[in-house]
C-alpha cells in the first residue's frame, strides 16, 4: 500500500469542516485512502454508491437514507446520487459537527455548479491525483516549498538516473498500473480503464450521443498535450462542431482525464497570450493514447518534449496539494514569442518561473525566456529554474539555476 501525502490535509479538514469531499479520477486510490482513515485516524461507517442496494436506497429517499446513518460516515462515489448533496446540506445545517461526512467522487463538483453551490461554505474539496514519484519511492517531496524560500537551499537529485526518466513517464501514477510488470499488461489496463470511464462515468454525468467520438477526441488531445487549446483547430481535426467539442472536453475535464494549465497575466494587457495549455492528467495514459513505448519515444524526439513537460506539470500539481505554500500554477507566453513552461504564484504574488528541458545538457540560451520574465516582472519574480534531464546543479545567475528533473522527486 502506498502512503498518500494528501492524508494529512484530509485529516486537518475533517477536524474543522462538516463535509470533506475527496475528488479525483477513478483508480487513483480514493477508496483505499478513506478506508485506511476510517480504520484508524477517522473512525467512520463506510458505504459505497457502487453497491446496488446502497445506490437504490440513496436514490429513492436521500433524506431517509441519511437519517438512518449514525456518527461520521464515508460515502464513496457521491456523484452517482447528486440528490444527496441537498440532503447533506439539510443535515449539516441542523448539526455542523466537524467531520460528519467524508465523501469521495470521480467527478469534479466545481465543474458541476448546481452541486458545488449546494454545500458552499460547508464543504472543503481536496483532489487526489495519481501517485507522485515521491509517493512511489517513499520520498518526502518539498520542491514547491523549497523554490519559494527566500534563499534557495541546495537542490540535489541523489540517486536519480536520467536514463530512467522515460520509463517513469510511461508508467504514470495509477497504483494498479505500477503493479503490472510488462508493457502489454499495462496497455490492457489502460484500454479497459478508458472504456469503463467513457461508458459509465460520462453516461452518469451527461446523457449524450456520440460516445464513440470520445476515445478519438481523447487521443487527439493527448497529441496536443502542452500546446495551447485551440477549439477551431480541434473542431477541424475531429469533425465535431465547436459546441459539441466544448461539451465533450468539459466532460473529460470533469472526470479528471484532461486538465488545463491557465495562462498567467497581471495587468500586462494584450502583451500576453491568454489561452490555456492542454494537459493530460497522467503521462502513462498519455503514452498509451499516443501508442508510445520507450524505444519509440527515444527515437522520435517530437514526443519527448511534450511528455516530459506534461509529466513535470502534473508532478508539480500533485505536490501543490500538500505543500505549505499552495501556489497557483500557470504558464506564461508573451505575444512576442517568449514563453515560460510553468509559473508558480504564491499568496504574496511572488512568482517562480520553471522551464522544462528534456535533454541532458543546458546552455545560457535556455534561460532567455526566464530572463525576459524577470526583466518585465521585476520584484515579483523570485527566481527561475530550468529543470533538465542531467545530474548537476548549474547556476546561470543569482536567481537562476538549472537543476536535475530528479530534484523534484524528494529525498
Amino acid at each position: 500500500m502506498f502512503k498518500r501525502y494528501i492524508a494529512s490535509s484530509l485529516l486537518a479538514a475533517l477536524a474543522d469542516t462538516p463535509v470533506v469531499l475527496l475528488t479525483g479520477a477513478r483508480q487513483t486510490g480514493k477508496s483505499t485512502l478513506v478506508k485506511m482513515l476510517a480504520a484508524k485516524e477517522h473512525p467512520a461507517q463506510y458505504l459505497t454508491l457502487d453497491d446496488a442496494g446502497v445506490l437504490s436506497a440513496a436514490k429513492n429517499d436521500p433524506s431517509g437514507f441519511l437519517a438512518g446513518l449514525n456518527g461520521p460516515v464515508i460515502l464513496d462515489e457521491i456523484q452517482r446520487v447528486p440528490e444527496l448533496f441537498l440532503a447533506i446540506k439539510v443535515q449539516v445545517d441542523r448539526n455542523r459537527r466537524a467531520g460528519r461526512f467524508l465523501l469521495t467522487g470521480s467527478a469534479n463538483v466545481l465543474l458541476l455548479p448546481r452541486l458545488a453551490e449546494t454545500l458552499a461554505g460547508r464543504m472543503e474539496i481536496i483532489t487526489l491525483w495519481p501517485l507522485s514519484q515521491g509517493e512511489v519511492e517513499e520520498r518526502i517531496e518539498t520542491f514547491i516549498d523549497t523554490v519559494f524560500a527566500e534563499k534557495l537551499p541546495k537542490l540535489s537529485a541523489e540517486g536519480y538516473k536520467p536514463s530512467g526518466l522515460i520509463s517513469r513517464i510511461l508508467k504514470g501514477g495509477y497504483p494498479e498500473v505500477l503493479q503490472r510488470p510488462t508493457l502489454e499488461r499495462r496497455e490492457a489496463w489502460f484500454g479497459s480503464y478508458i472504456t469503463t470511464i467513457l461508458q459509465r462515468d460520462v453516461r452518469d454525468l451527461a446523457n449524450i450521443d456520440g460516445l464513440t467520438a470520445m476515445p478519438r477526441l481523447l487521443s487527439i488531445l493527448a497529441s496536443r498535450a502542452t500546446s495551447l487549446l485551440n477549439f477551431s483547430e480541434l473542431s477541424r481535426s475531429t469533425a465535431l462542431p465547436q459546441s459539441t467539442l466544448k461539451r465533450y472536453i468539459a466532460l473529460l475535464e470533469t472526470i479528471f482525464l484532461v486538465q488545463f494549465l491557465p495562462a498567467w497575466s497581471a495587468n500586462l494587457g494584450k502583451r500576453l497570450v491568454k489561452s490555456p495549455k492542454v494537459i493530460l492528467a497522467d503521462t502513462g495514459l498519455m503514452g498509451y493514447l499516443l501508442g508510445m513505448n520507450q524505444e519509440r519515444v527515444e527515437q522520435d524526439a517530437q514526443w519527448t518534449g511534450p511528455l516530459v513537460e506534461n509529466f513535470v506539470v502534473m508532478e508539480l500539481r500533485k505536490q501543490i496539494t500538500w505543500s505549505r505554500t499552495r501556489p497557483k500554477i500557470f504558464h506564461f507566453r508573451a505575444q512576442a514569442g517568449q514563453e515560460v513552461d510553468v509559473f508558480l504564484e504564491d499568496s504574496r504574488g511572488r512568482l517562480v518561473g520553471i522551464e522544462v528541458k528534456s535533454g541532458g545538457t543546458v546552455t545560457a540560451r535556455d534561460a532567455q525566456s526566464l530572463r525576459f520574465a524577470a526583466e518585465i516582472l521585476g520584484k515579483k519574480f523570485l527566481r527561475g529554474i530550468i529543470l533538465y534531464n542531467g545530474a548537476e546543479v548549474i547556476p546561470f545567475g543569482p536567481n537562476l539555476h538549472a537543476v536535475p528533473i530528479g530534484s523534484i522527486f524528494g529525498k
